[in-house]
């Protein structure tokens, strides 16, 4: 590589500069302070670990996007994570081993060996929540409304959450006893709603009459709330997937309460994540960006290798991504200028302003003085000697 090739950075690796670095900063302290009010606490897990505890319960797409290494003390396989949800699980159930729910948050970078989608990080800086140890459709409820409550602070207020179920498939696929290969087949088609070929591998494969009418209305079932009462009705007489879609309702009606203003949409063939999560998903979607915002689910007794199965539930997002799409504006307050110099009176001001809470940049011996060269050091004042003391004047 020639010297003019060494500031390159690999595809889908980027650096923050300043401007964007502030924003993402403070954007990231306000939801941790959120995410504190509602009883989460925050925990900082290790960026690598031996891979057979780091891919516990996961979907083989993790796998995939997970980079392996060998340890060179032990000869391990170790991974740099590429989701945090799998080590708060391990911390809910090897260390903290409460009784009662756990409420856990993180906000750290991940990585990935490929981009997830077209001009997205393979470093994202992911942000989220957590709920161990509850099992009732109030965990989901708070974890959608606090996923809503994230994306209103960043400044994403126009979105619309959908909501699905992976249990109803797979409950579904558990009364047709389809062969595996035959499973992923339906599996894939129903991911890329590709009816056709769908009603095809159902056709062939599903014996029972009731069975196909069955899986055929749920690759159809995606839409609003008129979905549900849908729903209903196609498996009023389906008693496998009965408590699953009791759960959806009252999820949906839950989240409704608690949000008046949001606007739900159903999806009952949404497979995100079918490896991973056991129950409820949920993703949050905007007009101008073509991927979820912020997405969800249940992954219940994924502590069980641990020593400690737990109902779980969580979300996360892209902390980036949710700058980008942010219509916020996120103020920097300037700061005040102050000469070259460390004089006793002078040091004295410094010291005192700081404490206040104000940014001040001391000048350099030799640096070229007050101008110009105030408004790229972000400032808008001077500290200035008057009358035997140094006081803040605004810059002309």
């Amino acid at each position: 590589m020639t010297s003019s090739k060494h500031w390159l950075l690999p595809d889908g690796v980027e650096e923050i500069l300043p401007a964007e670095a502030h924003k993402l900063e403070t954007l990231r302290r306000e939801l941790l302070d959120l995410y504190q009010t509602w009883g989460y606490e925050l925990v900082i897990t290790p960026l690598i670990e031996f891979l057979d505890s780091l891919l516990v319960g996961t979907s083989q797409d993790l796998d995939l996007h997970t980079f392996k290494i060998t340890d060179q003390i032990s000869g391990r396989l170790m991974g740099i994570r590429a989701d945090i949800t799998p080590q708060a699980a391990r911390i809910d159930s090897s260390c903290l081993q409460r009784k009662s729910a756990v409420r856990l948050c993180y906000a750290d970078h991940v990585l990935h060996t490929k981009p997830a989608g077209i001009m997205t990080s393979r470093v994202p800086l992911r942000i989220g929540a957590e709920l161990f140890g509850h099992a009732g459709v109030d965990c989901d409820i708070e974890l959608i409304s606090l996923m809503l409550e994230t994306l209103s602070m960043a400044g994403i207020t126009e979105c619309q959450v959908v909501l699905g179920h992976v249990g109803i498939f797979r409950s579904l696929l558990t009364e047709a006893q389809l062969g595996a290969d035959t499973e992923s087949q339906l599996f894939a088609a129903v991911q890329r709603k590709a009816f056709d070929e769908s009603d095809q591998v159902i056709a062939e494969f599903v014996r029972d009459e009731a069975l196909r009418e069955s899986l055929r209305h749920l690759t159809r079932l995606s839409g609003d709330e008129q979905v549900l009462e849908e729903a209903k009705s196609v498996f009023c007489g389906t008693e496998s997937v009965q408590s699953e879609l009791a759960e959806l309702v009252a999820i949906g009606e839950g989240v409704k309460k608690c949000n008046p203003q949001v606007q739900l949409g159903f999806d009952l063939c949404e497979l995100r994540g079918y490896a991973y999560h056991t129950g409820i998903v949920f993703a949050a979607y905007t007009s101008n960006y073509g991927r979820a915002v912020a997405q969800g689910g249940r992954y219940d007794d994924i502590g069980e290798v641990f020593g400690r199965a737990r109902p779980a539930s969580g979300f996360d997002s892209d902390l980036k991504t949710l700058m980008k799409l942010s219509n916020r504006k996120f103020m920097r307050t300037p700061g005040i200028q102050a000469p070259a110099g460390h004089s006793s009176g002078l040091m004295a001001a410094i010291k005192s302003l700081r404490e206040q809470g104000e940014t001040v940049i001391q000048q350099l011996t030799g640096e070229v003085p007050v101008g110009r060269d105030c408004k790229s050091m972000q400032c808008d004042r001077k500290l200035v000697p008057q009358n035997g003391e140094w006081v803040v004047v605004v810059i002309d």
